[in-house]
């Protein structure tokens, strides 16, 4: 049986592998909270490799009945956690629904998508988290409707204080499989980054809203 850390090791080695980490110094990615970053994490690669997808699955699945116990509802926040979320809800036969950024400007302007009722015990699936806003707000919005949201699980945090203090907040529990410091740690070890990189990459880390301007 896997423990925790080797966890943490094989997720961010299977991330390397893919290419699902990309590493842009020069010309920085620009995130929606408008932070600078010299690392962008895509993990919706990951559905397109069979055994990498079915071992992210397994891992939650493990997680969930081992560690969260009884839910009713499995939810995918958009875009990133809806795949792997109707992977999950699938193999514990459980229902899926998945929850949007914002209200659609027509039709039924739902922001749940999917069948929920009120009372229902959810697992909330993510596939990364940053700042943890998106995330944040997709749990806001189960527990605006009647949920009770048990965790968020997702496959990889970047570990800021902000976002950490956010879940503090919102008195909600999360999970993930990997982490920034492994990730990195991993990269450096197998020769996916330079000493260079891993200096710039720690500097990055402390400072992130400050980076590059």
């Amino acid at each position: 049986m896997k423990n925790n850390y080797e966890v943490e090791q094989l997720v961010a080695s299977h991330l390397l592998k893919i290419k699902a980490v990309k590493l842009s110094p020069d010309n920085p990615f620009v995130w929606a909270s408008g932070w600078n970053s010299p690392i962008y994490c895509d993990n919706r690669v990951t559905l397109s490799y069979p055994v990498v997808r079915n071992f992210l699955r397994q891992e939650f699945v493990k997680i969930i009945k081992d560690e969260i116990g009884d839910v009713d509802l499995i939810a995918g926040v958009a875009t990133g956690g809806i795949a792997i979320g109707a992977l999950i809800a699938q193999e514990l036969g459980l229902p899926f629904v998945y929850v949007r950024s914002s209200s659609k400007a027509h039709g039924l302007e739902n922001k749940i998508e999917g069948f929920a009722q009120k009372g229902q015990s959810v697992v909330v699936i993510e596939d990364l988290i940053s700042t943890g806003g998106s995330s944040l707000r997709a749990v806001e919005a189960l527990r605006n409707f009647g949920c009770n949201v048990k965790c968020m699980l997702a496959i990889f945090t970047y570990g800021f204080p902000v976002a950490e203090k956010a879940f503090t907040e919102a008195n909600c529990e999360f999970k993930t499989l990997s982490n920034y410091n492994t990730l990195i740690s991993a990269a450096l070890k197998d020769n996916y980054i330079t000493e260079k990189d891993m200096e710039m990459l720690k500097e990055w880390r402390t400072s992130p809203e400050t980076w590059g301007k």
